[in-house]
């Protein structure tokens, strides 16, 4: 008997590599949903039993997909495919009826534990059956084939270093940080303030950059901070004082310790590199965006540039991250994207 899968993810290296860790003995027809709202199209129509569904998606996101398909009681297993491995996370979405939690990058032997544990896949009974029918000889999970673009391939990975980061954050200050979609562009010195996308006129930022090298990739890290989330980030990391320049530097280094060391290290691990970093420079304080991001007006280089808004829930902070990559970066990046999809 086939099991009807459906795969729901944004992104099409995340589809790839779900469709991939299914075992090769499973007979099931799969299928795909790019977005929380085309998943629900599809399990209305009852086009499948066993979901692998993204939490990190625009519109209708997967807590929304969850939550809908306990009110509408639609039949089908759940089992969320996500970067965000904070611990909330993972009660979140049992609570909203998953039946299980895997972390990204997928693995095999992973999702063949789970399919065995709830009776979906037992090893064997397609080769059995086999021997008996010759139809079946050739038949195991079919999908159809995905293209995976530069872009795409750099917010998936972005996604799941974005999650290490948020975690370690997460559970250094005993909050919830709110996951937001990567994004990543091709842009000039000159457009970067262009990047950030949640900063108004009126705000004011404070900036720390730190470079980092790998073997064929060089790039920097730009935190910017709002001025106005210094004081409660003071309050939750724990300060005596929480007010003043001397302060608020501290708390720039820090924050830019947690999330560039965890997410350069999440993105290293998955392009099988070590990045080192250099030393960590405050770029300015209370300034406007277009200040803080002066000092590469001057250069012409496009850079590869992929930007990450970091809220936690029910607290006024919030602060952007930037990590631009230098062109030299790209040839390296296309052929680790080549290697990946083949």
């Amino acid at each position: 008997m086939t099991t009807r899968i459906l795969i729901c993810d944004d992104s099409a290296l995340a589809r790839k590599q779900m469709a991939r860790a299914l075992p090769e003995g499973l007979q099931a027809d799969v299928s795909y949903a790019h977005d929380g709202k085309e998943a629900l199209v599809k399990l209305r129509k009852h086009e499948a039993e066993l979901m692998f569904l993204d939490l990190n998606m625009p519109e209708v996101d997967g807590y929304q997909v969850l939550e809908q398909i306990r009110k509408e009681d639609l039949p089908v297993m759940t089992i969320v495919v996500s970067g965000d491995i904070q611990p909330e996370a993972r009660e979140r979405v049992k609570k909203l009826g998953a039946i299980d939690f895997i972390k990204k990058p997928t693995e095999t032997s992973t999702v063949v534990r789970l399919l065995m544990d709830y009776g979906v896949y037992r090893p064997g009974d397609i080769e059995d059956a086999a021997l008996q029918d010759a139809s079946l000889r050739s038949t195991g999970s079919t999908a159809p084939e995905i293209s995976v673009s530069l872009n795409d391939y750099l917010q998936e990975i972005s996604n799941v270093a974005m999650g290490r980061s948020s975690d370690l954050l997460a559970r250094l200050l005993r909050v919830f940080v709110k996951q937001p979609i990567p994004k990543v562009a091709f842009l000039a010195n000159s457009e970067l303030h262009m990047a950030i996308s949640s900063v108004s006129d009126s705000d004011t930022y404070s900036a720390v950059c730190q470079g980092f090298t790998g073997a064929g990739i060089a790039g920097e890290a730009l935190l910017l901070f709002a001025d106005a989330s210094f004081k409660d980030m003071a309050e939750m990391l724990h300060y005596e004082n929480l007010e003043g320049e001397a302060v608020n530097v501290e708390v720039l280094m820090d924050m830019s310790s947690i999330l560039f060391g965890a997410f350069l290290k999440g993105i290293g691990d998955q392009l099988d590199l070590k990045l080192g970093l250099g030393h960590p420079t405050v770029l300015g304080q209370h300034r406007q965006i277009t200040e803080l991001l002066d000092h590469h007006s001057a250069r012409e280089e496009q850079l590869l540039c992929i930007e990450i808004c970091y809220t936690l829930e029910d607290r006024d902070i919030e602060c952007d991250m930037l990590i631009l990559l230098t062109e030299d970066s790209v040839p390296f990046l296309e052929d680790r994207l080549q290697y990946l999809v083949d």
